[in-house]
């Protein structure tokens, strides 16, 4: 039992007898899984504008032990832009590589 909990029931004249219950073995429990991006000091780095943040943060990605899920997720949610699951997304799609802004289109439109 955490200790804001023993206190909020303290507080609250519980009728608990004591002893309280035992603390859960927290041994069995497995540890938590911490992405590169929940660690990142720049989240802004996944929705980066230069080619090299994309690269880099697609290179984070590379070694995230959740980079399935979250890729999947990205993909079910057509996530409009940025870095998801090691993955370039634009418009909801998931694109090679992302181009700098201002360059012109590969393909011209039909006019």
């Amino acid at each position: 039992m955490q200790l804001t909990t023993l206190l909020d029931r303290l507080s609250q004249g519980s009728s608990q007898s004591w002893p309280l219950p035992e603390e859960p073995d927290l041994s069995l429990v497995e540890p938590t899984v911490v992405a590169p991006c929940q660690e990142a000091e720049d989240p802004d780095l996944w929705f980066a504008e230069r080619q090299a943040d994309v690269e880099f943060a697609k290179a984070l990605c590379r070694s995230c032990p959740v980079r399935e899920a979250c890729l999947a997720g990205a993909i079910e949610r057509a996530e409009p832009w940025g870095v998801w699951g090691g993955e370039v997304f634009i418009g909801g799609q998931v694109v090679p590589t992302k181009r700098g802004r201002g360059r012109p289109r590969k393909q011209q439109p039909a006019a």
